[in-house]
């Protein structure tokens, strides 16, 4: 089966439809989210709409903090996550609408595993917060910690930063691997990068297709000024967000 595995869209519609399309062109069988389709971004709504027809969508920090307070967000995440709330609850659209969007975010898994694969936000230990960070594999005891809680892989998402980490405690970028990771013997946990708010100094969207055994790191074009420029347009999402979309940071 071949899946494509994206995550932290954060209301990004421009860089969502930019790489379903993308995904389209490649013919994958199924679609996997790891979470965080709202937040930051200008578009909540229509962005979990096409979630929707994923076939899994894991919850992220975000989502949950859509239907919660936020806890630990900065305050500019934090303003962004109540305008979006507002979003989802105003009367603008019909009460069935923000119903099936509530509930869905409601029914959003923590994490799903799958023989050998783990799916999750976050990571393994902590699925919906916990960052695991390229420098971490400086931190022996937390990378030792985490591989031994993955059966073999783990996907994730949550730092905006793709790569892959394998239990011999290294992290290697997309571009260090030529944008092609074949899972083997070694344990690894794979970021994905993300949809709407890359933070790798490359504002191109990214996302990976795994397909028999081979992760392909994908880098997707978008109208970012676009959506920076919706950005720019809400008075309660902070510029800095539409900013940092052009930096990729």
């Amino acid at each position: 089966m071949k899946r494509a595995i994206l995550s932290d869209i954060h209301g990004n519609l421009e860089a969502l439809e930019a790489v379903l399309r993308d995904i389209e062109s490649n013919h994958v069988d199924e679609i996997i989210c790891l979470g965080d389709v709202i937040g930051y971004g200008p578009d909540p709504c229509a962005c979990l709409d096409h979630a929707m027809s994923f076939s899994v969508t894991i919850l992220g920090n975000h989502d949950n903090g859509a239907l919660f307070d936020p806890n630990g967000f900065s305050s500019g995440a934090e303003r962004a996550i109540f305008w979006t709330r507002h979003q989802l609850e105003s009367p603008v659209w019909p009460e069935e609408d923000r119903m099936r969007r509530m509930d869905f975010i409601c029914e959003m898994p923590r994490c799903r595993r799958e023989e050998e694969f783990l799916f999750v936000h976050g990571s393994a230990r902590n699925p919906l917060n916990e960052y695991v960070f390229p420098d971490d594999v400086y931190n022996v005891r937390k990378i030792e910690k985490l591989f031994g809680m993955i059966e073999r892989y783990c996907f994730q998402g949550h730092t905006h930063v793709p790569g892959v980490f394998t239990d011999r405690k290294d992290f290697k970028s997309p571009a260090q691997l030529n944008y092609r990771y074949e899972l083997g013997e070694h344990k690894a946990m794979i970021n994905v990068g993300s949809v709407g708010q890359p933070r790798d100094s490359d504002p191109r969207s990214s996302y990976v297709i795994l397909d028999d055994g081979v992760v392909e790191f994908r880098r997707v074009e978008y109208p970012l000024q676009k959506t920076a420029q919706k950005i720019y347009d809400i008075p309660d999402l902070d510029n800095f967000l539409g900013e940092r979309l052009v930096e990729g940071r």
